[in-house]
C-alpha cells in the first residue's frame, strides 16, 4: 500500500507505523485499530500536549526529587534533556511510540521519568511483543537491587525523583501476574493509556477531508479528553 505524502512529514516512517499496528491488530489490544491517517491526528495531539500541556511530561508531583547533585541538576528538563538523548531514553521524533523497538521501550521507561501510571502507555504497547515485558522486569530488578551499581545511580538520577524504579518494578511485576490496575479515568486517557490514545485515534475522522469538515464544524479537537471502553 502506498503511503500519502503527509505520513512520511508526520510519521517520518509510516511502514514502520503499519507494521506495528498490524501486531496490535494480531494481539487483539481493541476492537478498532485506527488508520494511519488516525495515528497522524493522534501524533499531532502529543504535539499539543508538548505545547499546552507540557507540566504533565516528565515532572513528578508525588515524589520528591533525588538527594545528590545530579537528579537536583536533571529536574530542569532543558537541561536533562540532551542526556536522555544520548542514553537513547526519549525519541521525539516517535511521539505515538509505534516506531520504536521493543528494545527503544525498554531504555525509555528505565531511563526516562514518568508519573503516577503513565508509563502504563509504553507497557501496554511493550506487551505486543513476547517476553519483552519480562525482559524489562529484569532490568528493572537489577536496577532496585544495585546489581552494577554505577549505572543504576546514574538512571535513578536521570528519572530525577525518588522511588521511580520500584514503582515500575512493582507495576511490573503485577502486571505479568494479574494485568495491569488503573481507574476509570486512567483506562480512559490516551496520556496514561496505549489502549486509550488507540481508541482516540480510532475514533478520529479518517480522511485529511473528513477532519477539515469536522474542524469547520466545531467537531475536531485536540486538547484533552477521555474515551470510552
Amino acid at each position: 500500500m502506498r503511503n500519502p505524502w503527509h505520513a512520511f512529514v508526520v510519521l517520518l516512517r509510516p511502514n514502520r507505523v503499519r507494521y506495528n499496528l498490524e501486531a496490535v491488530r494480531q494481539a487483539a489490544l481493541v476492537e478498532r485499530v485506527p488508520n494511519l491517517w488516525q495515528i497522524e491526528l493522534g501524533v499531532m495531539r502529543m504535539w499539543h500536549r508538548i505545547l499546552f500541556r507540557s507540566e504533565t511530561i516528565g515532572m513528578s508531583g508525588s515524589h520528591p526529587v533525588r538527594s545528590g547533585w545530579r537528579a537536583r541538576l536533571l529536574e530542569k528538563r532543558p537541561i536533562r534533556f540532551p542526556f536522555l538523548l544520548f542514553e537513547g531514553s526519549v525519541a521525539p521524533w516517535d511521539l505515538s511510540g509505534l516506531l520504536s523497538t521493543p528494545e527503544r521501550l525498554m531504555r525509555h521507561m528505565l531511563g526516562t521519568h514518568h508519573d503516577s501510571n503513565q508509563f502504563v502507555y509504553d507497557l501496554q504497547m511493550l506487551s505486543i511483543h513476547p517476553g519483552r515485558t519480562e525482559e524489562l522486569l529484569e532490568q528493572a530488578r537489577a536496577i532496585v537491587e544495585g546489581r552494577d551499581l554505577q549505572r543504576a545511580e546514574w538512571l535513578r538520577d536521570l528519572v530525577v525523583y525518588e522511588q521511580y524504579h520500584e514503582t515500575l518494578y512493582a507495576v511490573v511485576e503485577h502486571a505479568l501476574r494479574q494485568g495491569v490496575d488503573l481507574s476509570l479515568d486512567e483506562a480512559a486517557d490516551p496520556d496514561i493509556s496505549f489502549l486509550a490514545y488507540l481508541r482516540w485515534c480510532a475514533s478520529q475522522p479518517t480522511t485529511p477531508a473528513e477532519t477539515w469538515r469536522a474542524w469547520r464544524a466545531g467537531a475536531f479537537h485536540l486538547g484533552p479528553s477521555r474515551v470510552s471502553s
